[in-house]
């Protein structure tokens, strides 16, 4: 009696093993599956170079070489605006920020009345809360928190590199040297508008590029300066693209000085007030409106609008090849299991990603336009997405 269940239990068991082991080939097979279904390469082709909102440089040097003026260029970017006269003020940028001590040359006044000399170099240090005038190790004077200097018509040297990179940079106006918060000293430089300009405009495009180009740029510099304010009580710009390129004398040329002086205090108006006129370098051919690149209300005068001029742009154009752990790496956390697509939900006006989803093996997660160039290094967010 006991061998008949024995048969019966040992054939059991061998059916029980053979069924654990075709789940477990069935397993193998869908793993193996999925990994020969992972792509191996991304191609990724796009247009422009910039976040796309208001002017694009390039187009804007395309209209001018085609006969426009810079007013209608700035129409044309901007829609529904004007150009005319606006009150001016002083500008302050940020030229460094934490040093404990920036030495300078060719100020001739100091705070308090302090004669400088032009020829000579001074340093201005911060000691615990106070700022000390220095000529080598003497002390001229000593300043609670503040010091400024200024040159007259001429300009202040700041020696060693400023934020954005320039060394050894020349300003016009005066330099004010604060206590910072951050520690050290923030040094700040503070100028009229149309001086500001004038290091503004060849930071930002070629002198050598059409006068109506150069014009529209005096004008679009000139106005942002007056509408946005980045760094809050202590400066209104920075010295770099995360507001204008800025760089003092040294960059000046006869033809941007020209331009910014045929548009004195020339700005751009919305139903009379001066616009925030963003630009950037190349369209790819089409603008577009600020709600579909940046957590933004939508602007009247900042909508999407045809740039079929800018084709002169090297980044009118362009591809990039990335390998799918390339890919996935930049993209990090946004990634869940293995990376398999990356699938644009929603595109703007013109073809740049506004949303987009990120496909992996555990499923996916939703990104916005500029977080995806952002990760992924992208000149902007018109871009389509081929796998291999």
């Amino acid at each position: 009696m006991h061998r008949p269940l024995n048969n019966v239990t040992s054939s059991a068991h061998i059916r029980k093993i053979a069924a654990i082991l075709a789940l477990s080939m069935a397993l193998v097979a869908v793993g193996a599956g999925t990994a020969s279904a992972l792509p191996r390469t991304f191609t990724l082709k796009g247009g422009g170079f910039g976040h796309g909102i208001g002017m694009g440089q390039y187009g804007a040097h395309g209209l001018a070489r085609r006969g426009e003026s810079y007013k209608s260029i700035l129409k044309h970017y901007y829609s529904g605006t004007s150009v005319s006269k606006a009150d001016t003020r002083t500008i302050r940028v940020i030229l460094k920020l934490g040093s404990s001590s920036v030495k300078f040359r060719g100020a001739s006044i100091a705070t308090g009345g302090v004669a400088l000399s032009r020829s000579r170099t001074y340093t201005a240090r911060r000691v615990g809360n106070r700022i000390r005038l220095q000529r080598g190790s003497r002390v001229i004077r000593s300043y609670d928190g503040r010091m400024t200097v200024g040159a007259g018509s001429g300009a202040t040297r700041i020696y060693g590199k400023a934020i954005g990179g320039l060394s050894n940079g020349r300003y016009r106006g005066e330099i004010d040297f604060r206590r910072s918060e951050l520690g050290g000293l923030a040094t700040v430089n503070e100028l009229s508008l149309d001086d500001y300009v004038r290091g503004v405009v060849p930071g930002e495009i070629p002198s050598s590029w059409h006068r109506e180009a150069l014009r529209a740029q005096a004008v679009a510099a000139r106005s942002y300066a007056l509408t946005t304010k980045a760094g809050g009580s202590l400066f209104d710009q920075w010295p770099d693209t995360r507001s204008q390129v800025y760089r003092g004398v040294n960059v000046e040329k006869s033809s941007t000085n020209a331009a910014v002086r045929a548009t004195a205090g020339e700005v751009v108006k919305y139903k009379g007030r001066v616009a925030t006129t963003y630009f950037y370098s190349t369209s790819g051919g089409e603008t577009e409106s600020i709600e579909n690149v940046w957590n933004s209300k939508a602007v009247p005068y900042l909508k999407a609008v045809k740039d079929p001029h800018d084709k002169l742009s090297p980044y009118h154009r362009w591809t990039v090849r990335m390998t799918r752990r390339r890919l996935q790496s930049k993209l990090g956390g946004f990634v869940r299991g293995q990376l398999k697509d990356i699938r644009v939900t929603k595109r703007g006006i013109s073809p740049r990603i506004v949303r987009a989803r990120v496909v992996g093996t555990r499923g996916s997660r939703n990104i916005s336009g500029t977080e995806l160039r952002t990760r992924l290094g992208l000149r902007s967010t018109w871009v389509t997405f081929r796998k291999r």
